[in-house]
């Protein structure tokens, strides 16, 4: 697996709606400029992948929810992954997921995340 060029760290939640779509614009602006890219969800982060969550919040009012974001990283190829551990933490199943996200431990995504030009925690 090549590794990637970029990986964000996401630990914002849903306690700070204001602050999410900067992490999924960088990711898509990079991805689009051919950077290989991941956004490990971690921490509170994990809750926004609960189904519904992410088109309940919205950043700014008035403007697109959350999920809008998501989709436009993923629409330019930006690979998200989500913590198992963290979803355990927060009382949540893969099961529970609104995504198809891969969900792994830390322990599993370390070896791809650790190879990564640049990363950035969120």
């Amino acid at each position: 697996m090549q590794a990637p060029d970029l990986v964000i760290i996401l630990l914002t939640g849903k306690e700070n709606p204001k602050r999410l779509p900067s992490a999924f614009f960088l990711a898509s602006t990079a991805a689009a400029e051919d950077m290989k890219v991941v956004v490990y969800f971690t921490g509170p982060s994990t809750e926004l992948l609960k189904k519904g969550v992410a088109d309940e919040i919205y950043p700014m009012e008035g403007g697109q929810p959350l999920s809008y974001f998501i989709k436009l990283a993923q629409d330019n190829g930006v690979q998200m992954i989500a913590c198992k551990q963290s979803l355990d933490l927060n009382g949540m199943c893969e099961t529970d997921l609104g995504y198809s996200f891969p969900v792994m431990s830390p322990t599993q995504a370390l070896p791809s995340l650790s190879g990564a030009g640049k990363v950035l925690t969120w």
